[in-house]
């Protein structure tokens, strides 16, 4: 079993999410950029930086239970019937105060890097495969007003320091 270095105590924010990255031996590269709330308000850094570039849902059950999608950009999400693929009840999008509460992320700033403020993994974390299929992967580091951007090896090894095993699925069909 590899170990990895301990995360920074919730909420983390951007620094100490850049430094666990640093602690992991995880290479990225940041960009500051005017906060972003929306995947077309995105399309600037699109083209300043290459890979997959993502949508970030957070969703809740009507069973109370939590998911956050990392989807590619293009990637059509139909929520109408996602909840029988993962056999948890039909979802709506989440609240901005459970959002905080949970990830410890405000609206516009959902990022598979938010799993780092929940070390109790009550937010269950799904990758499109249409995502996983890039080298090169682009998150907000915790706030939209940057893109990070990391190899989507180095995602996968973020997500298992967090104690977690990557669930990747195929999100369109």
């Amino acid at each position: 079993m590899t170990s990895y270095p301990i995360p920074p105590s919730p909420p983390a924010n951007r620094e100490s999410l850049l430094a666990y990255l640093d602690a992991l031996g995880i290479a990225h590269h940041t960009v500051d950029h005017a906060p972003v709330f929306t995947v077309a308000e995105a399309d600037a850094v699109k083209d300043a930086m290459p890979g997959g570039h993502t949508k970030n849902l957070f969703l809740k059950s009507k069973k109370d239970e939590l998911v956050l999608i990392s989807a590619h950009q293009d990637t059509a999400v139909a929520l109408n019937s996602l909840h029988r693929s993962l056999g948890t009840g039909r979802f709506s999008f989440g609240k901005p105060d459970l959002l905080l509460e949970a990830l410890g992320v405000t609206p516009g700033s959902v990022t598979a890097f938010a799993i780092i403020n929940d070390p109790g993994r009550r937010v269950r974390f799904i990758l499109d495969e249409a995502l996983m299929a890039h080298d090169i992967v682009n998150f907000h580091p915790l706030k939209n007003d940057a893109t990070t951007a990391i190899s989507r090896e180095d995602l996968l090894t973020f997500v298992r320091a967090l104690g977690r095993e990557p669930e990747i699925m195929a999100l369109t069909g």
